[in-house]
């Protein structure tokens, strides 16, 4: 008798779209054929936010449209409803306090912490919340992170020690600064491993990722002993990243701590580009797509081979590196519901895939952000413009959204 288990198709959109009705099968449909009018998408993403900045009674508008479609509620208690469905699919959360960093001064970055916290016990009291993401730059002022990266970056040797050099460089007043950034991400990630949350921590863009990156890794090497609460994520659109995530992995060996990597594509590519060319640095973004896959496949292959030391979050649409992360698995012999392997897609993208995932026996969550809509326009406009310019992102939405309707005989 063949007891092989059924290989993963991302095909089966039965599985992919159950969970939601016609009337929002319909809606679904709409907004990812709106959002193939590039034009239309380059209107909208200039002109939403500043009608929000200038009072006209649009909300209403941005709430039964795209902001249900990728946002799990204004508030924590309306994720409740969002987060209960997903389980029942076997599908988890990743909350995601939604809300961009900016330079709030010393008494908003307090107030992000606490905010952080608040998201940690919520997710503790609920039954499929197993993880949230924080952004440091949501308490760590930027031009701080600036000067600290720019003095990482002029070192010689190993990151942590051109860190250790560069706190030698710093003002007094920086310097205090400074640990006051490490007491909130200590504050957080005390809470998470107190409450049995993991903590995600963004990525950023280039030129202030080195003090996030060494703030994560200080962070895992105190939290992160027999188990894992603190997760970096690794952006392989960068041609550097794939080596640092070896260089990670060596660190934690050497400090005898539980790698947590979240391994994305990346989500400044443009934005890093241009600032390179403005500035006259070569690119730190890859040459080309296939660059950016060869190293996030290598990346995802690394993680397995290392499993036992490393707790891997698979954070990717594409198809094809999915099903290589289940591939590996089964290559190895592990169970799809691996302990220390993740998979996640974007609340309102790639429903085959998270649905599929999960109906196979995988560990699978949303990243589901929540927040105000003034202060999640931001996030929805990135949403909108990455469907309207990622290569075949949208068609791809719509052609199965359109293959289940057909299917429901809608």
């Amino acid at each position: 008798m063949n007891t092989e288990p059924a290989p993963v198709s991302f095909e089966n959109t039965a599985n992919a779209f159950e969970y939601k009705s016609d009337k929002e099968l319909k809606k679904a449909a709409f907004l990812f054929s709106s959002m193939g009018y590039s034009s239309l998408v380059k209107l909208g993403t200039r002109l939403t936010p500043w009608m929000i900045r200038a009072g006209f009674p649009v909300k209403g508008l941005i709430r039964e449209t795209i902001f249900s479609q990728f946002v799990g509620g204004e508030t924590l208690e309306e994720t409740a409803a969002v987060a209960k469905k997903l389980g029942e699919y076997h599908v988890r959360v990743i909350l995601d306090y939604g809300v961009e960093g900016g330079d709030e001064g010393e008494e908003g970055f307090d107030h992000a912490k606490s905010e952080f916290i608040r998201v940690i016990d919520y997710a503790a009291t609920q039954p499929n919340i197993p993880l949230m993401s924080v952004k440091v730059t949501g308490f760590a002022r930027m031009g701080l992170l600036e000067t600290l990266d720019k003095a990482i970056k002029a070192g010689t040797g190993s990151l942590m020690k051109r860190y250790t050099k560069a706190l030698e460089g710093l003002m007094e007043a920086e310097g205090e600064e400074w640990q006051r950034v490490i007491q909130r991400m200590q504050q957080v990630c005390r809470a998470g491993a107190d409450r049995n949350v993991g903590v995600l921590v963004d990525a950023e863009e280039t030129w202030i990722q080195d003090p996030v990156d060494v703030l994560t890794i200080l962070m895992m090497e105190q939290f992160n002993r027999g188990r894992v609460v603190v997760y970096n994520t690794i952006q392989l659109y960068r041609w550097d990243r794939l080596g640092f995530l070896k260089d990670s992995y060596e660190a934690a060996e050497q400090r005898d701590f539980i790698l947590g990597a979240k391994l994305v594509r990346g989500a400044y590519m443009e934005k890093e580009r241009r600032r390179a060319e403005e500035m006259g640095y070569a690119s730190p973004i890859q040459p080309d797509k296939a660059a950016t896959d060869r190293d996030y496949d290598s990346g995802v292959a690394f993680c397995i081979e290392h499993i036992e030391r490393v707790a891997l979050i698979v954070a990717s649409h594409n198809e094809e590196s999915n099903l290589y992360a289940v591939k590996l698995m089964k290559g190895r012999g592990l169970p799809l519901s691996h302990p220390h392997i993740h998979f996640s897609q974007l609340y309102g993208m790639s429903d085959n895939i998270t649905f599929n995932l999960a109906k196979a026996g995988c560990a699978v969550s949303k990243y589901l952000p929540f927040g105000p809509i003034r202060d999640v326009i931001p996030y929805l406009m990135r949403r909108a413009q990455e469907n309207s310019s990622v290569s075949g992102q949208t068609g791809r939405e719509l052609g199965l959204i359109r293959k289940e309707m057909k299917r429901r005989g809608m």
